[in-house]
């Protein structure tokens, strides 16, 4: 990859991965809930998914399931009612008081590598991106080399952003009030993520 075409690739992934959306979400809920270091779990569960997804779109494995209209379409339900559920309960439990110790680790990476997995952003980010940026005419492994360590910094640096911004929040919102309406908010923006992918799957 040239240095110009590395330019323009690193450039679009951190409008990419800063965009809002449910990964982010999900970070600043868990920097809120949690603090800046447990929560770094759901970073690294976006990272995991960030290496699958870079590994299935270059052997052609995302270009295959979105050339299936019947797979694509049922990805998207399923993704769709999970965010929902998701921005349901987290609405719900709004009230509750937090607390952190009842949320293992590895529940705290579960959670967040299913949320980045069903993100419909996600699949069109990466198909974009390796369809726009790959060289056909050039290794899909040596540019691999190029690719990967990009994504993955700069997808680690803006969701620790994210993370550290909702541990801010929490710190902030000292009242019951406050720290209510600002879960309320997050999870309504899971209920309407997941709206607006079911309307993409029923068009």
């Amino acid at each position: 990859m040239s240095w110009e075409g590395w330019t323009i690739f690193a450039g679009f992934w951190v409008v990419f991965v800063t965009t809002p959306g449910p990964n982010a979400v999900n970070c600043i809920q868990n920097g809120m809930s949690l603090g800046f270091r447990r929560a770094l779990w759901g970073v690294a569960a976006i990272l995991t998914q960030a290496t699958l997804f870079l590994m299935l779109s270059a052997v052609g494995i995302s270009a295959l399931i979105t050339a299936s209209p019947t797979a694509f379409l049922i990805a998207k339900i399923v993704g769709a009612g999970v965010l929902i559920w998701l921005g349901v309960r987290g609405w719900m439990r709004a009230r509750l008081p937090i607390r952190a110790e009842e949320r293992p680790a590895s529940g705290i990476y579960t959670r967040a590598f299913l949320i980045a997995t069903i993100n419909p952003k996600s699949v069109a980010g990466y198909l974009a991106a390796f369809s726009q940026f790959v060289q056909p005419d050039v290794a899909i492994g040596q540019q691999m080399w190029v690719i990967v360590p990009t994504a993955l910094t700069i997808t680690a640096l803006s969701y620790c952003g994210y993370t550290a911004l909702g541990a801010q929040l929490g710190r902030a919102a000292l009242s019951a009030i406050a720290n209510t309406l600002i879960r309320r908010v997050l999870a309504g923006c899971f209920i309407l993520y997941g709206l607006a992918l079911g309307a993409t799957a029923i068009r």
